[in-house]
């Protein structure tokens, strides 16, 4: 998935670091041109990897990455 590829490669390379806010589901869809729902589906694999972490009426953010260099996903 093409929009959930470029948020890691985004994220891996620094653009988006730990604690900074990635795009809204609507910056994703005007941006890469996809529906809400292939938005929606890309920030929840993000999470289900342990990527981002998502807080309600915020938006989702990049995780810390733990001493290893994995990530850790919060609540």
């Amino acid at each position: 998935m093409r929009v959930r590829d470029a948020l890691i490669v985004a994220i891996e390379d620094g653009t988006y670091g730990p604690g900074d806010p990635i795009p809204s589901e609507a910056d994703l869809c005007a941006t890469h041109g996809v529906a809400r729902m292939t938005a929606r589906r890309a920030i929840r694999e993000l999470r289900s990897a342990g990527l981002v972490y998502t807080e309600w009426g915020k938006g989702s953010f990049v995780v810390e990455p733990d001493p290893e260099g994995n990530h850790q996903g919060e609540a």
